[in-house]
């Protein structure tokens, strides 16, 4: 049967509750949609009329704000040259500009960038990376890996493995994918003083199973999706020193905390390492498109292409894509120009000024902050549907998800939004 197309002048609500899948969403009891028309600096406008404070970054990514000009022109630009071109055999100036910024702004010794389509599937090929290491130091049999309970890593299958089995959003494939190592998270927080203790289930599996382990991945700092846990920086060091003392690369996801999320530039740094290799995505286009990237080391990229098939084995359709590119590349000058850490202070000042009250209430097990994430944690789940009407109707838009109530603003957002962005969001919460 043909299905029949109709025009609209307006968003079709009801042909997207019926066909289109949303992310985490059923398709039989979906949960509410809101239309957009448009989005400019850190207001989202709905079709109605309605403008929201943006206190999500559309998922962390949109750090410069809705329609930035130096990064629409970037694209403009660089539309009138090529849109895309396939990256096996071909180069692009784009490309190589954001390679170099790459290198310059990750940490010491990550030199060689693997452009890939997504955050997850920038986990694969760090995956594949370590696991084609290991192979060209002769080490068939090292290809299971280490990650931490409360980690999340991304939706697909390999990213998947190395999530939280039991207290992630992929439970439910537990039985179908590769067998992992999975140890307790850190407890000390980056506040406290941070206990040694922590890292003897780390040591224990190393000594007795490294001969099997390719790598530790790690979420630097901040544990995302699977918590917004926040956990001393010695640990980050220690288990740095652990991999290397029994070979095993460290893999560290900074796909929501790169490009200065939590004050730094990178998570790492507040342990003052360098990983094997580095992934990152989200805010690299500045939210504008999808692209990531895997940074390793020469010694990894070196050991590898040694390996027994000579060539990393991935190579994504829109590898390396133009447009992506002259938006990364776009996004990373604005970086570069330095008032992202002023920025990001402001932020984490007001969050902490305006986000501590929620301590107090009886439903809340804690509120806590880091660089530019502000976090209310709530001792039973929210009713995401009841709740998310509510903050649109004040005039914001955060996006709960579980037990958490959280924030990651656009770096531009000014005190007085934010203040407003928070404030409102304390009024909802208190009257839970």
């Amino acid at each position: 049967m043909n299905k029949k197309t109709t025009t609209h002048t307006t968003i079709d609500i009801n042909f997207d509750k019926e066909h289109i899948w949303h992310p985490y969403t059923s398709m039989t009891n979906p949960l509410p949609c809101y239309p957009v028309k448009s989005a400019e600096g850190v207001y989202i406008e709905l079709e109605d009329g309605t403008k929201l404070i943006d206190g999500m970054s559309s998922w962390w990514s949109v750090i410069h704000g809705y329609n930035n000009e130096h990064i629409n022109e970037a694209i403009s630009s660089q539309l009138k040259k090529m849109s895309h071109v396939m990256f096996g055999g071909l180069t692009h100036e784009p490309a190589v500009n954001l390679a170099k910024h790459l290198v310059e702004l990750t940490p010491d010794g990550l030199n060689k960038v693997f452009l890939a389509d997504s955050g997850s599937v920038s986990i694969e090929v760090a995956l594949k990376m370590a696991i084609q290491y290991q192979l060209g130091k002769g080490h068939i049999g090292r290809n299971r890996f280490i990650a931490l309970k409360h980690g999340y890593h991304g939706d697909t299958f390999g990213a998947m493995a190395v999530c939280d089995p039991l207290n992630s959003m992929h439970s439910l494939y537990s039985g179908m994918m590769p067998q992992n190592y999975f140890i307790d998270s850190p407890t000390s927080k980056p506040t406290d003083s941070f206990q040694h203790n922590e890292l003897a289930e780390l040591a224990d599996v190393l000594e007795c199973r490294s001969d099997t382990v390719a790598a530790l991945i790690i979420e630097p700092i901040v544990q995302g999706a699977g918590g917004m846990r926040f956990y001393h920086p010695d640990y980050l060091s220690g288990a740095k020193k652990l991999c290397e003392k029994y070979g095993v690369l460290l893999i560290a996801d900074e796909i929501a905390t790169g490009f200065g999320r939590t004050g730094k530039m990178f998570a790492c740094e507040h342990a003052n390492i360098t990983p094997d290799i580095l992934c990152v995505g989200k805010a690299i286009t500045g939210g504008y498109m999808t692209l990531a990237a895997a940074i390793c080391t020469d010694e990894v990229a070196i050991t590898l292409s040694n390996s027994r098939a000579g060539v990393l084995m991935h190579g994504p359709t829109f590898m390396g894509n133009p447009l992506a590119c002259a938006a990364a590349n776009a996004s990373m000058e604005l970086l570069k120009a330095g008032t992202w850490e002023n920025q990001v202070k402001n932020i984490n000042r007001i969050l902490n000024q305006e986000l501590n009250s929620a301590n107090q209430l009886e439903r809340v097990t804690e509120a806590r902050v880091f660089g530019a994430i502000g976090v209310i944690e709530m001792k039973e789940a929210v009713d995401v549907a009841s709740i998310q009407k509510q903050f649109v109707d004040k005039g914001i838009w955060v996006r709960p998800f579980g037990k958490l109530i959280y924030v990651m603003p656009p770096y531009i957002i000014s005190e007085i939004e934010l203040t407003e962005l928070l404030q409102k969001m304390l009024l909802v919460v208190k009257s839970l």
